[in-house]
């Protein structure tokens, strides 16, 4: 039976934002649920945050986020830093989201929408495994790693 992951981010305050900026990158369509859609009084701070967030595409693309309650700071929870030190990617993040493609062209495409106002990591290009590599960290504080799908 097959078993299907999706990556959950914990936003502080801006899930909606970013979600709706992984639509624009990926495409599909996008599910937001608010505190206040499951009841909680519109007068309470943060009733208009996420408690449920979606983006699922055609391609395949799936990620959900969420707003951690009474936090307003923006970005991920726990963001931690990426960088690259002596020929080598060094990181205290917990997670990075890794995304592939069958082309370098397709893969592009998504790189170059995703890195707007991104801390690029390694530049997209040719590597020792693969067509095309990458890693960024974007505006939210998420790390992606993208590649091209090797045969």
């Amino acid at each position: 039976m097959p078993v299907q992951t999706t990556t959950h981010l914990n936003f502080r305050g801006d899930a909606r934002q970013a979600l709706e900026f992984y639509q624009s990158v990926f495409g599909g369509h996008l599910i937001v649920n608010t505190y206040a859609d499951f009841g909680m009084p519109a007068e309470i701070p943060g009733s208009d945050k996420v408690v449920f967030g979606l983006v699922a595409g055609e391609n395949g693309f799936r990620i959900m986020g969420y707003d951690i309650p009474g936090r307003t700071e923006g970005g991920i929870a726990a963001p931690g830093s990426t960088h690259r030190e002596n020929n080598t990617t060094v990181t205290d993040q917990s997670l990075f989201v890794s995304i592939s493609a069958p082309t370098l062209e397709e893969l592009q495409g998504y790189w170059d929408t995703l890195s707007t106002d991104a801390t690029i990591v390694e530049p997209l290009a040719a590597s020792a495994w693969s067509a095309g590599f990458g890693m960024l960290t974007d505006r939210f504080g998420v790390t992606w790693s993208a590649s091209v799908t090797t045969e």
